[in-house]
């Protein structure tokens, strides 16, 4: 049932839905050598170091209108970054209505919503292949509110702040809450795809999968760019510096690797 602002439904009661983002995010690179794998490792944990990501994470508090109460981060040895934080309510009057809309959330904007109880992490996860050449680069993002605002307002923040050649996106609503007269409701916003939240010239850049489970309250988004230009995954030179045949083949490996984080699963020639 599709309600407008004025004839949202009563509850009894906080609203105790949990809406849970996760979004894991995929860049790829190729390092021909040690050297190159070590400093594009180097790289990655300086553009993604803890501190960076705590930036991050604090901005997604704010599009939310979430109220920090901890933060623990921490660099590891000899690779990646963790961020977690538990967040608040913050005290809010009105509900903007634009939280209720199937569309993109603000980049910089302060959104006051309402939340409970809820937190926030990123785990980055730098590795390479051992033979291949690849390095991949990944980050997990996990959103996880209470109340009437849905993780999905910080999904464009959130595609804005990595460089991605790969997405996956999931969003799942858990438990219910009740009306005053005992009724209850298992989901409060209307939602069709989790590419309504991201907008038009974003979706352009990628192709795009739906797996949804509609009766679940379960929705999944798979992206993958659909350009591919070498220069952009060389670390330190460009494709004029290679043969033909090597830049083919370099292709290659990045292309299938791409194809297989897409696909989930192993494809081979």
């Amino acid at each position: 049932m599709k309600l407008t602002p004025e004839q949202r439904i009563t509850l009894h009661g906080f609203n105790n839905l949990t809406k849970s983002l996760s979004f894991n995010m995929y860049d790829v690179c190729y390092t021909r050598t040690k050297e190159e794998r070590e400093a594009y490792i180097e790289y990655i944990d300086e553009q993604y170091s803890a501190e960076r990501l705590t930036h991050i994470l604090n901005t997604v508090s704010d599009i939310i209108g979430a109220h920090v109460l901890n933060i623990a981060q921490q660099d590891y040895v000899p690779q990646g970054a963790s961020v977690t934080m538990l967040i608040s309510e913050e005290p809010v009057v009105e509900v903007p209505t634009s939280q209720f809309e199937e569309s993109p959330g603000p980049l910089p904007d302060n959104v006051v919503m309402q939340l409970d109880k809820s937190h926030i992490t990123v785990h980055t996860y730098p590795e390479y292949h051992p033979d291949e050449g690849i390095s991949t680069f990944r980050a997990d993002v996990d959103v996880s509110t209470c109340g009437e605002i849905s993780p999905l307002k910080a999904l464009n923040y959130l595609i804005h702040s990595f460089e991605t050649d790969v997405m996956t996106i999931d969003y799942r609503v858990r438990g219910f809450t009740r009306d005053i007269s005992g009724h209850k409701l298992f989901i409060d916003h209307e939602i069709n795809s989790i590419q309504n939240y991201i907008p038009d010239d974003v979706k352009n850049l990628f192709d795009m999968i739906d797996v949804n489970v509609y009766q679940e309250n379960i929705f999944h988004t798979k992206c993958k760019l659909k350009e591919f230009d070498l220069d952009n995954y060389l670390f330190g030179y460009k494709k004029d510096k290679l043969a033909r045949e090597e830049a083919e083949e370099i292709t290659q490996k990045l292309t299938m690797e791409m194809d297989e984080i897409f696909y989930g699963k192993n494809m081979y020639n």
